[in-house]
């Protein structure tokens, strides 16, 4: 074998270990990633990056053994959720079952909301109704009757008074 054979072999030979070198730091690089998000199953306020625990260094294992596979980050999030659940991601997928559990505190409010406004402006209006089936059965003089339909009947939009306005007049007429 001669020098320059040799020369090329050495070539060829380190070449290859910075290959390796690169692609080692590569699997390291995305191993660490996915390691910070996935949560320790046992702490579970940790990453598995970050956690000591048993099942923590075997899942740092077994990630980067399922990276030297050759599986893409999605396999392998896919893999860890299939034995240990979503809870395993920090940021779990958006699915039905998910938008349900981030919607329905929404929903509640909304509803709650509807509901008291829909009472509000119903009792609103059963007031007025009250006010006149009230005056209808008492015999007063038309002057008497107008000044009872002013202090019992809520203002009218058009007269832009508010609420409160009224319920000041009834105090302040009596």
């Amino acid at each position: 074998m001669g020098m320059a054979e040799q020369e090329k072999d050495n070539d060829r030979s380190n070449r290859t270990q910075f290959e390796e070198r690169v692609r080692s730091a590569q699997i390291e690089a995305r191993a660490r990633n996915i390691s910070h998000n996935v949560r320790c199953v046992e702490c579970g306020h940790q990453s598995i990056e970050e956690s000591q625990a048993d099942i923590a260094v075997k899942l740092r294992r077994v990630i980067r053994d399922e990276l030297r596979k050759g599986k893409s980050d999605k396999e392998i999030y896919n893999k860890l959720t299939t034995e240990y659940g979503e809870t395993v991601l920090y940021s779990p997928k958006f699915d039905a079952q998910s938008a349900v559990l981030w919607l329905l505190p929404v929903m509640t409010v909304g509803a709650i909301a509807g509901v008291t406004l829909y009472r509000g402006r119903k009792q609103a209006a059963d007031i007025g109704g009250l006010t006149r089936t009230l005056l209808q059965g008492i015999p007063l003089s038309a002057e008497e009757r107008k000044g009872l339909a002013c202090l019992l009947e809520p203002p009218s939009t058009a007269q832009n008074a508010s609420k409160m306005n009224w319920v000041r007049g009834l105090f302040l007429r009596v």
